[in-house]
């Protein structure tokens, strides 16, 4: 069984994790209105990675005889001022969430509890990719904010979706979509 202390903070995590998928589809949506479905599409995408992280994090908890507690999320930021915000907003939210990550793996180390701890690594690769991929939009978009175009271009050219699995990936609770 997963440490109480552990349980309780990735409890809290999920509902971190379901927050940014919120977030990420109020993204998209912003992009949708905008007439930029490859924006619209990578953020839609985004969205469905992290409902797959928390029901990953869902999976563990049910596996280890911890208790899952889905949590209500506030509402996402809608409003943008321009076409760069919302890229902004979720490069601070994969870092936020890459803290979160490595505080949750410091508390499975804390308490001694090396499957928790093992379980939050594929977590803590995850966000290095994560934020990398979120900097290196942000700073396409900032360069492009005035032909809008070349960022639809750079995510059809770069950012192509793999359908391939990560087979390293935790199980995900219903199964990954």
């Amino acid at each position: 069984m997963a440490a109480a202390r552990f349980v309780e903070r990735l409890n809290e995590q999920i509902a971190s994790e379901f927050a940014a998928q919120q977030q990420y589809i109020a993204n998209a949506v912003y992009y949708d209105g905008q007439t930029l479905p490859r924006l619209a599409t990578f953020f839609y995408a985004q969205a469905v990675e992290e409902r797959n992280h928390a029901m990953m994090m869902v999976q563990y908890l049910l596996d280890s005889d911890g208790r899952v507690a889905i949590p209500g999320v506030a509402a996402p930021e809608t409003e943008f001022a321009d076409i760069v915000a919302p890229v902004a907003l979720a490069l601070d939210q994969e870092r936020r969430v890459s803290e979160q990550i490595a505080d949750l793996a410091a508390v499975a180390r804390e308490e001694n509890d090396f499957l928790s701890e093992q379980f939050t690594q594929w977590f803590l690769k995850e966000q290095v990719e994560e934020v990398a991929t979120m900097s290196s939009l942000l700073s396409v978009v900032e360069r492009s904010s005035d032909t809008p175009m070349f960022i639809e271009d750079y995510l059809v050219r770069e950012r192509t979706q793999s359908t391939q699995e990560d087979p390293t990936a935790p199980p995900a609770a219903g199964g990954a979509l």
